[in-house]
């Protein structure tokens, strides 16, 4: 019966009998279900979710797209930096700040690269080389084995050379994962390069001296590109140094933009 009224209804009820005055109490709604298409949606939805965690596709898009805003074009080198997870060689409590634009310890006094540095010097590195091309790079300091990583997914060997041991081993626990085949890590003084794999299509430097060391010029070939940073006397900084080999065997250098690298040491430690 209608709340308020002392009277019970008679049966059967005719609809003109019955109260539909609001009621302070009244019995909700009821819906029909959404309709099967929404439902549909709602899964697909669910099963593809736009993740903000350090694999998801958002975070290393956002990377790209400053990397293109600060002019890297090569489609090749922007192609290699997203496959690379940066996250995986960097310390934990660091991880949260792989894909910003900045440089990160890794111990013992050395430090990732910024990955507008990295991005940089591979597209440098990579220019003279038609597209379909894959190389053959010697890379002087391993570090933690970021871009010897990306340069993995650019060439047809890399090997890599890192003279402080505790960051060759980790190096080389960061890049078990990736089950790179054509990528081969050396632990000796980069300032000698490595003659048995010479001659090199491309030279990359991770650390700066007064002077390119004439090994790696020896150890590069024919045709060949040589990115480094170097002490530049003009200004007491470093500046990015190119060096290609011509064909004739000539060297021909160009000087870029400043950079700031960890200095180019001698030996092993």
């Amino acid at each position: 019966m209608s709340e308020g009224s002392g009277r019970a209804p008679k049966f059967p009820l005719r609809l003109d009998q019955v109260d539909t005055r609001p009621t302070a109490r009244a019995a909700p709604l009821l819906r029909p279900q959404r309709p099967v298409r929404d439902a549909a949606l709602d899964r697909e939805r669910r099963a593809t979710p736009a993740g903000l965690g350090l694999d998801s596709h958002s975070v290393r898009e956002r990377m790209l797209a400053r990397l293109q805003a600060e002019g890297v074009r090569d489609a090749r080198v922007l192609a290699a930096m997203r496959a690379v997870p940066r996250h995986a060689f960097v310390d934990t409590a660091l991880a949260n700040q792989a894909y910003e634009d900045t440089s990160l310890p890794i111990g013992l006094g050395q430090t990732i690269s910024k990955p507008s540095v990295v991005a940089r010097m591979i597209e440098l590195l990579l220019a003279p080389l038609p597209p379909a091309t894959r190389p053959r790079l010697l890379e002087i300091g391993t570090g933690c084995g970021y871009q010897a990583a990306v340069l993995a997914a650019l060439a047809r060997q890399v090997v890599s050379i890192e003279r402080l041991k505790p960051l060759h081993d980790k190096a080389r626990a960061n890049l078990a994962a990736q089950r790179l085949d054509n990528l081969r890590l050396v632990y000796g003084d980069g300032r000698v390069g490595h003659a048995p794999n010479a001659p090199y299509d491309g030279i990359i430097a991770a650390a700066g001296g007064e002077d390119v060391p004439s090994p790696w010029l020896d150890q590069l070939a024919p045709g060949g590109r040589l990115v480094a940073p170097m002490h530049d006397v003009r200004n007491g900084g470093q500046v990015l140094v190119v060096i290609d080999r011509l064909l004739d065997g000539a060297l021909r250098r160009a000087f870029h933009e400043p950079v700031r690298f960890v200095p180019l040491k001698s030996g092993i430690d």
